[in-house]
């Protein structure tokens, strides 16, 4: 039986804010006010602008692929329950053997902590040099067949290197896609999951709050 070491959740999300980093070409994020109290309005009343791969968010098969499964169908499963913190601290792109050390099991949630978080990576200018899945890595996992991954900066996948291979061996092998996670601080091991990315029709990814508490 799974027994929770702690009641007390750790928010593993970055906080959605005006002009946040964001991936190169994506939209700047907006966050305004379109009503005040301290103007005189009756209400605060913010207006949010942002592209649905903002902050930490999740990506849907249908990111990569016309067909496949929007950001609404998830199941919950996918994002509820148990999951392990697996670091990953000297490297610049995770690969096989980096993975193998860990015997990683189908349907398993996993969530990588590289050197990313090292540092407040939200709060710096975008980073090209981020670590992120190879391409063998993406289908070492495909063929393992685990449930989710997540990762601790804007993508799976390395700038401008192998974006659409690695997302697609994800994709199309039914893993859901946790992005831009906030690891810091954060000990390897065994956690209660809990991240649920914004119900979004047709979305192709979405914002999502993502909290851990640890199990023994």
């Amino acid at each position: 039986m799974t027994n929770i070491s702690s009641t007390v959740w750790i928010d593993i999300s970055i906080p959605i804010k005006d002009k946040m980093i964001a991936w190169p070409g994506n939209s700047e994020a907006e966050v305004r006010r379109d009503m005040e109290i301290a103007r005189g309005d009756t209400a605060n009343l913010t207006h949010l602008d942002i592209s649905a791969h903002t902050g930490t968010h999740m990506d849907a098969p249908l990111h990569f692929i016309d067909d496949g499964k929007d950001i609404s169908r998830i199941p919950l499963s996918a994002v509820v329950g148990e999951t392990r913190v697996i670091e990953i601290p000297d490297v610049d792109v995770i690969e096989v053997a980096d993975l193998e050390k860990h015997n990683i099991k189908k349907d398993e949630r996993v969530l990588f902590k590289t050197k990313n978080s090292n540092a407040n990576w939200d709060e710096e200018p975008f980073n090209e040099d981020f670590v992120y899945l190879s391409t063998e890595a993406a289908e070492y996992l495909a063929n393992l067949e685990v449930q989710t991954i997540g990762i601790d900066y804007l993508s799976i996948s390395g700038f401008q290197k192998n974006e659409v291979r690695v997302h697609k061996a994800i994709l199309e092998a039914g893993i859901w896609v946790i992005e831009g996670l906030n690891l810091m601080g954060i000990n390897p091991g065994k956690y209660e999951l809990v991240c649920l990315p914004l119900k979004i029709l047709n979305g192709d990814g979405a914002p999502a709050r993502a909290i851990i508490r640890p199990i023994v």
